[in-house]
Protein backbone atom coordinates (compact mmCIF):
# COMPACT_ATOMS: atom_id res chain seq x y z
CA UNK A 1 0.00 0.00 0.00
CA UNK A 2 2.60 2.65 1.02
CA UNK A 3 4.80 2.26 -1.95
CA UNK A 4 1.62 2.30 -4.16
CA UNK A 5 0.68 5.50 -2.61
CA UNK A 6 4.32 6.86 -3.10
CA UNK A 7 4.20 6.05 -6.87
CA UNK A 8 0.80 7.77 -6.96
CA UNK A 9 1.99 11.29 -5.11
CA UNK A 10 5.18 11.22 -6.96
CA UNK A 11 3.14 10.96 -10.35
CA UNK A 12 0.88 13.76 -8.85
CA UNK A 13 4.24 15.83 -8.13
CA UNK A 14 5.15 15.37 -11.71
CA UNK A 15 1.80 16.66 -13.01
CA UNK A 16 2.22 19.32 -10.80
CA UNK A 17 5.76 20.17 -12.33
CA UNK A 18 4.10 19.86 -15.88
CA UNK A 19 1.33 22.80 -14.98
CA UNK A 20 3.57 25.12 -13.41
CA UNK A 21 6.02 24.70 -16.77
CA UNK A 22 2.78 24.97 -18.71
CA UNK A 23 1.60 28.16 -16.32
CA UNK A 24 4.84 29.60 -16.79
CA UNK A 25 4.76 29.42 -21.06
CA UNK A 26 1.54 30.99 -21.06
CA UNK A 27 1.91 33.80 -18.41
CA UNK A 28 4.82 34.37 -20.94
CA UNK A 29 2.73 34.60 -24.13
CA UNK A 30 0.35 36.70 -23.14
CA UNK A 31 2.55 39.26 -21.68
CA UNK A 32 4.32 38.90 -25.14
CA UNK A 33 0.97 39.68 -26.99
CA UNK A 34 -0.59 42.13 -24.78
CA UNK A 35 2.99 44.04 -25.47
CA UNK A 36 2.63 43.70 -29.08
CA UNK A 37 -0.96 45.28 -29.02
CA UNK A 38 0.13 47.97 -26.85
CA UNK A 39 2.83 48.73 -29.38
CA UNK A 40 0.79 48.63 -32.08
CA UNK A 41 -1.97 50.95 -30.49
CA UNK A 42 0.90 53.23 -29.93
CA UNK A 43 2.10 53.04 -33.24
CA UNK A 44 -1.66 53.57 -35.02
CA UNK A 45 -2.26 56.37 -32.14
CA UNK A 46 1.29 58.27 -33.35
CA UNK A 47 -0.09 61.52 -35.45
CA UNK A 48 1.69 62.83 -38.19
CA UNK A 49 2.84 66.38 -36.94
CA UNK A 50 4.82 69.06 -38.29
CA UNK A 51 7.50 67.21 -37.06
CA UNK A 52 7.88 64.37 -39.73
CA UNK A 53 11.21 63.06 -38.49
CA UNK A 54 10.23 62.83 -34.90
CA UNK A 55 7.35 60.51 -35.94
CA UNK A 56 8.98 58.49 -38.46
CA UNK A 57 12.12 57.97 -35.84
CA UNK A 58 9.06 56.94 -33.22
CA UNK A 59 7.56 54.37 -35.96
CA UNK A 60 11.01 52.77 -36.64
CA UNK A 61 11.61 52.18 -33.05
CA UNK A 62 8.13 50.66 -32.55
CA UNK A 63 8.74 48.63 -35.58
CA UNK A 64 12.31 47.23 -34.16
CA UNK A 65 10.50 46.56 -30.76
CA UNK A 66 7.67 44.52 -32.55
CA UNK A 67 10.57 42.54 -34.66
CA UNK A 68 12.00 42.15 -31.25
CA UNK A 69 9.18 40.78 -29.52
CA UNK A 70 7.64 38.41 -32.40
CA UNK A 71 11.18 36.85 -32.08
CA UNK A 72 10.60 36.19 -28.56
CA UNK A 73 6.81 34.77 -29.41
CA UNK A 74 8.33 32.48 -31.53
CA UNK A 75 10.82 31.42 -29.22
CA UNK A 76 8.06 31.08 -26.14
CA UNK A 77 5.78 29.39 -28.61
CA UNK A 78 8.48 26.42 -29.55
CA UNK A 79 8.88 25.71 -25.60
CA UNK A 80 5.22 25.72 -25.56
CA UNK A 81 5.35 22.96 -28.54
CA UNK A 82 7.62 20.91 -26.37
CA UNK A 83 4.82 20.55 -23.88
CA UNK A 84 2.33 19.79 -25.98
CA UNK A 85 5.10 16.74 -26.79
CA UNK A 86 4.98 15.65 -22.89
CA UNK A 87 2.74 13.55 -21.04
CA UNK A 88 2.50 13.82 -17.74
CA UNK A 89 1.01 10.71 -16.52
CA UNK A 90 3.99 8.70 -18.45
CA UNK A 91 6.01 6.37 -15.99
CA UNK A 92 9.38 6.09 -17.85
CA UNK A 93 11.80 3.64 -17.18
CA UNK A 94 14.77 5.38 -19.59
CA UNK A 95 14.47 9.04 -19.09
CA UNK A 96 13.64 10.98 -21.81
CA UNK A 97 11.52 13.97 -22.56
CA UNK A 98 8.64 14.23 -19.42
CA UNK A 99 10.92 12.45 -17.03
CA UNK A 100 11.16 13.47 -13.40
CA UNK A 101 14.54 12.48 -12.20
CA UNK A 102 15.59 12.36 -8.62
CA UNK A 103 19.95 12.38 -8.10
CA UNK A 104 21.95 12.53 -5.16
CA UNK A 105 22.35 16.50 -6.08
CA UNK A 106 18.78 17.37 -7.14
CA UNK A 107 15.91 17.09 -8.74
CA UNK A 108 15.83 17.27 -12.99
CA UNK A 109 12.26 17.89 -14.71
CA UNK A 110 12.82 16.92 -18.20
CA UNK A 111 10.94 19.14 -19.98
CA UNK A 112 11.62 22.75 -21.18
CA UNK A 113 14.81 25.06 -19.60
CA UNK A 114 12.65 27.30 -16.88
CA UNK A 115 15.60 26.23 -14.19
CA UNK A 116 14.32 26.57 -10.40
CA UNK A 117 10.89 25.19 -9.68
CA UNK A 118 9.08 25.34 -6.52
CA UNK A 119 6.82 22.82 -5.85
CA UNK A 120 5.53 21.46 -1.96
CA UNK A 121 8.55 23.83 -0.70
CA UNK A 122 10.38 21.07 -2.60
CA UNK A 123 13.08 22.97 -5.32
CA UNK A 124 13.15 21.09 -9.23
CA UNK A 125 15.03 22.15 -12.03
CA UNK A 126 13.23 22.25 -15.00
CA UNK A 127 15.92 21.61 -17.87
CA UNK A 128 15.83 21.16 -21.39
CA UNK A 129 16.69 17.70 -22.70
CA UNK A 130 19.11 19.59 -24.73
CA UNK A 131 20.80 21.03 -22.21
CA UNK A 132 24.21 20.28 -21.24
CA UNK A 133 22.80 18.07 -18.27
CA UNK A 134 19.76 16.71 -19.82
CA UNK A 135 22.10 15.43 -22.87
CA UNK A 136 23.78 13.54 -19.82
CA UNK A 137 20.78 12.38 -18.28
CA UNK A 138 18.67 10.77 -21.57
CA UNK A 139 18.66 7.35 -21.73
CA UNK A 140 19.57 6.50 -18.48
CA UNK A 141 18.50 4.24 -15.82
CA UNK A 142 17.81 4.17 -12.39
CA UNK A 143 21.57 3.67 -10.27
CA UNK A 144 23.16 4.57 -12.99
CA UNK A 145 25.40 7.20 -12.43
CA UNK A 146 27.57 10.79 -14.74
CA UNK A 147 29.58 13.07 -14.03
CA UNK A 148 29.09 16.80 -14.39
CA UNK A 149 31.36 19.90 -13.29
CA UNK A 150 33.13 17.65 -11.43
CA UNK A 151 30.36 15.76 -9.56
CA UNK A 152 29.72 12.08 -9.97
CA UNK A 153 25.77 11.86 -9.63
CA UNK A 154 23.95 9.01 -9.32
CA UNK A 155 20.55 8.50 -10.08
CA UNK A 156 18.09 7.64 -7.40
CA UNK A 157 14.78 7.52 -9.20
CA UNK A 158 12.82 8.34 -12.44
CA UNK A 159 9.25 8.78 -12.74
Amino acid sequence: MIVINLKSLMLELKKNLFLKCKNLVEQKITAIKDSLIQIQEAANNETKSSAGDKHETGRAMAQLETEKLSAQLAEVLKTEQVLTQINPNSKHQLIGLGSLVITNYGKFYISISIGKVEVNNEIYFAISSISPIGKLLLQKTENDSFIFNGRTYLIEHII
